[in-house]
């Protein structure tokens, strides 16, 4: 038995955008487990042939059937088609492969993918059994990559990319350095039959129909709040599971050689472009042959150093993005080719929290809100005296706010990477989400309100902002005053369940709604179409510049 592709790197080739999938060969279905939480939308489908296997993956699957596929006839109602097809180690078993993806190929939607994970007939630790003459070792069949390729073509479908699984890399390149004298001796690179013997197996992915790649490139600011994940990091990496774009994230900005003509893209994320530094950056990636996209969802007009520039961050792209249609007004006079692209979630966090009725946590966790909590504080420690021990707080990031907290049920954790705010946000029961009624606040997303409803936390935040995505009362509570805010706390810190009930109404929105998944194939369409447009936007650039 090979040794199986992760499930983990098998996942993120699986299209985020895809409406239906199909495991064939799905065992247990914990492969998709993880994606039904990045994609709740989907139809997961699963065919296995060992029936305890297929009751285990109907946990996880909408459909699994035991039914014999290796003729073509696939089991499904699939009146949207299918959008992906997996094939978990079953083609080199089936008697004529290209007859098989012909017909399954049939059910694909034009811009349908096919991943196939397939054992290397070559693999190094075969040919050292063979080698030490072991009673069980045996000349592997299978399919190599040459064929593999045949059979992809043979089917109608267009190769994209292979990965290789490579489960003991140092082992093999030992095994082969051993070797070298005797390869050289038969005209065999070393170096090549390490490239060829070292992956366990492959993972390949086709597509029903060509479609010319992208390459997406993207800078990130310190990953501080979460900002440059949400944004940038999480977008970059689902549009990756689309075999039709090349994405890389780095803290700065790094570009490839135009080599040839795969349109390319940059996102720049929150720049601070001024004077000659700052034309030099858009010119080297414009020499580079970059459309260049900025990336901003804070009002332009907070940032001194942006209104110096004459907004050359703005002016200077060929197109924006943002979170916000607030937003998008306030760019607009410095660019009209403008995208809102809300705040998504990349995958719904598993549940912990309301673990104990007797105890609520309330979580908060925000930047620069100093203005926006000191005239409620008054309340908190109202609400926080009447409750005692069963109010406790996890504050990050905000030492003063933790400070004016008077109360020793509470805990404090400085700034911190993303997964370990979700991870604490994940404990708690409340979120507390202050904004006062200012212009640049108004211009904020409602983040804060996917993250905790995401995570099953009830939110209570003000109406500025959060008003337009929370349903009061069933998605969350509103306040828009001191005393409205202390009533719906004591509220909630009282009656668990209802705080609870309000946690799983906002995950059902999250998971309807706002997930990343579901921007995949708009994202995919802009930027594409960003590229179709690309003369027009750079003369327009050229115009915002005076020449």
């Amino acid at each position: 038995m090979h040794a199986a592709f992760p499930d983990a790197a098998m996942l993120d080739r699986i299209p985020l955008s895809a409406r239906t999938v199909l495991v064939v060969g799905c065992s247990d279905g914990a492969l998709l487990a993880p994606y039904r939480r990045m994609n709740p939308r989907a139809r997961l489908l699963g065919v296995e042939a060992d029936p305890q296997a297929a009751a285990l993956a109907a946990r996880h699957l909408d459909e699994v059937s035991t039914a014999d596929v290796s003729g073509g006839d696939l089991p499904f109602d699939l009146p949207e088609g299918l959008d992906c097809i997996l094939y978990r180690g079953i083609l080199a078993d089936v008697a004529d492969p290209v007859a098989l993806l012909r017909r399954h190929a049939a059910a694909l939607n034009p811009d349908g993918v096919v991943l196939a994970e397939v054992a290397n007939p070559g693999h190094w630790r075969l040919a050292h059994r063979l080698l030490l003459g072991a009673p069980d070792a045996a000349p592997a069949a299978g399919l190599t990559p040459d064929g593999m390729r045949q059979l992809l073509q043979a089917a109608g479908l267009t190769g994209c990319d292979v990965t290789p699984h490579e489960p003991d890399r140092e082992a093999a390149g030992n095994f082969v350095a051993a070797l070298a004298p005797g390869l050289e001796a038969l005209g065999i690179d070393p170096d090549e039959y390490l490239r060829r013997a070292a992956p366990a197996c492959l993972l390949w992915r086709a597509r029903k129909e060509p479609r010319q790649t992208v390459i997406l490139s993207g800078n990130m600011l310190a990953p501080v709040g979460g900002v440059s994940h949400v944004r940038v990091v999480h977008p970059l990496h689902a549009l990756a599971s689309d075999p039709g774009f090349q994405t890389m994230v780095s803290p700065e900005i790094r570009l490839r050689a135009p080599d040839d003509d795969t349109p390319r893209i940059f996102v720049l994320h929150r720049p601070a472009l001024a004077g000659a530094h700052g034309l030099q950056t858009l010119q080297a990636l414009w020499t580079a042959g970059y459309l260049v996209v900025t990336e901003f969802d804070d009002h332009p007009d907070h940032f001194e150093a942006i209104r110096r520039s004459s907004h050359l961050s703005f002016r200077g792209a060929h197109a924006l993005q943002t979170s916000t249609a607030a937003m998008a007004e306030a760019l607009r006079p410095y660019n009209p080719e403008i995208a809102v692209f809300p705040n998504g979630m990349a995958a719904l966090p598993e549940v912990w929290n309301f673990a104990d009725a007797g105890r609520m946590t309330l979580f908060f966790g925000a930047l620069n809100r100093e203005d926006d909590w000191q005239a409620l504080m008054p309340a908190i420690n109202a609400v926080a005296a009447t409750a005692g021990e069963r109010l406790a707080f996890q504050v990050v990031h905000d030492r003063s706010f933790f400070d004016a907290l008077d109360t020793p049920h509470k805990a404090f954790t400085p700034t911190c990477d993303y997964e370990t705010y979700l991870r604490l946000l994940g404990g708690c029961e409340i979120c507390f989400m202050p904004l006062s009624d200012t212009p640049f606040n108004r211009a904020k997303s409602d983040l804060k309100f996917i993250e905790s409803a995401a995570c099953r936390v009830a939110p209570l935040a003000s109406a500025v902002v959060y008003g337009d995505s929370i349903e009061d009362e069933r998605t969350g509570l509103l306040f828009r005053d001191p005393a409205e805010f202390h009533t719906r706390l004591l509220r909630l810190v009282t009656v668990p369940d209802q705080a609870r009930a309000l946690g799983e109404a906002g995950r059902r929105h999250v998971a309807a709604h706002r997930m990343l998944a579901y921007q995949v194939a708009p994202r995919s369409a802009w930027y594409r179409s960003l590229w179709a447009r690309r003369e027009a936007l750079t003369e327009a650039v050229q115009a915002r510049l005076g020449g």
